[in-house]
């Protein structure tokens, strides 16, 4: 994932797992949450529940999913998890910044291991040169066990193509290979 934001990645995102063509990535997640007896939440803005749908169409997704926040609107976002009025001041709603406490603010207040957030323009309108249509940022925050210090939020910033649906679809899937990815990262690193 890109810590800086500076990264751009334009990409056709599949709704796979990387690793294994053949399965849902939903799936993925799923076995992988289960295995390490991890929970989730989710925080979302343009994706409006689309993530957290997809999450839950795994039979037995309320071992691990406990909720999902679909904050659209500024106060949503201020009052459900935290977000600061400065952040969305200085930066708007589809920022870094902004994807970062989305997804700190749904762990924390759902006390999950896990959080991933979705903040973009779906379009077809509100772009501009230095936020176009397409443009996603996904925050993943993950809560390490007490007295680690290795907790952390992180975010990616991907520009995706198509209309309203096809990048609203293509957020969730981004949504979800960063949380996967991340995932096996702090797996590996255990």
């Amino acid at each position: 994932m890109d810590k800086s934001g500076s990264g751009e990645k334009r990409t056709e995102i599949g709704g796979t797992d990387e690793t294994d063509e053949s399965e849902p990535i939903e799936k993925t997640l799923g076995d992988l949450l289960t295995e390490r007896e991890e929970t989730l939440a989710t925080a979302e803005s343009l994706t409006g529940g689309l993530v957290g749908s997809r999450v839950t169409d795994v039979p037995g997704a309320s071992a691990y999913f406990d909720r999902g926040f679909v904050t659209y609107a500024y106060d949503a976002k201020r009052e459900l998890l935290g977000v600061s009025r400065e952040s969305l001041d200085a930066e708007g709603a589809v920022s870094e910044p902004v994807a970062e406490q989305m997804a700190a603010g749904a762990r924390d207040r759902a006390d999950t291991t896990w959080a991933v957030a979705t903040t973009g323009i779906a379009g077809p309108d509100g772009g501009t040169a230095e936020k176009p249509v397409g443009l996603v940022y996904v925050g993943v925050a993950y809560a390490a066990p007490w007295g680690t210090e290795a907790s952390f939020v992180r975010t990616e910033r991907v520009v995706l193509d198509g209309d309203r649906a096809a990048v609203k679809r293509k957020a969730v899937d981004a949504a979800l290979d960063a949380l996967v990815r991340t995932i096996r990262e702090v797996d590996a690193e255990e």
